[in-house]
């Protein structure tokens, strides 16, 4: 009898975490969908982010909420043309990205946030913010690279780094085409660990491609 009870409480608590699993897996895929849509209608990626941290707050041991939370949030700032909020933006982004650290260390996705996000603050005044912020993006690009080097992310990020700097400063296609020329080749064998991981940027790529050529 006890040998039942054991067998029925197991099987039952395997049904409710495959049910909460689903729950989540199709939570996320709703918000993923938005964020789709939300690049589109910039202010619409704040909302996305909101709903992204509430499914982290719930689920609690997730790092990917945090993470698409933060990346909604860095990619608003990165758009924004009020220079007086875009730290906020950053700043956000930042509390959100620590928090999916804490749950999956040593992440090259979570490494190519933190380079966005330096972006981010460089981007309020390059010229001055150079030194620093230029300096930890770059260093976090290259943490992505080592902790994952089938990861197409941070050379797509290395790459429109360089295409976007000045020539006089090391910059333009000619020295950004080779980056974004080995990511479009990673992109290619890439495959995201599940549904719902990271498998961004792959259009940006073929884009920024399109115009160095």
């Amino acid at each position: 009898m006890k040998k039942l009870i054991l067998s029925t409480a197991v099987l039952l608590a395997t049904f409710v975490a495959v049910a909460q699993s689903e729950k989540f897996t199709a939570a996320m895929k709703k918000n993923l969908s938005a964020m789709d849509s939300a690049f589109q209608n910039s202010p619409d990626l704040l909302n996305v982010s909101n709903k992204f941290e509430r499914i982290a707050t719930a689920e609690k041991t997730q790092w990917l909420p945090y993470y698409y939370a933060a990346f909604c949030q860095v990619n608003y700032g990165l758009r924004s043309k009020d220079k007086d909020k875009i730290d906020g933006y950053a700043d956000k982004a930042s509390e959100l990205i620590a928090k999916a650290d804490s749950l999956s260390p040593n992440n090259s996705e979570i490494s190519c946030i933190k380079s966005l996000i330096a972006s981010c603050h460089m981007m309020v005044n390059p010229m001055q913010r150079w030194q620093e912020y230029g300096q930890e993006s770059t260093s976090n690009m290259e943490t992505a690279m080592q902790q994952d080097p089938s990861n197409p992310r941070p050379y797509l990020l290395k790459g429109q780094t360089l295409k976007y700097t000045p020539e006089q400063f090391g910059g333009g296609c000619k020295t950004a085409k080779p980056e974004l020329q080995t990511a479009q080749v990673k992109f290619g064998g890439f495959k995201p660990a599940s549904d719902i991981s990271p498998n961004w940027g792959k259009d940006r790529v073929d884009a920024l491609l399109k115009e160095c050529n």
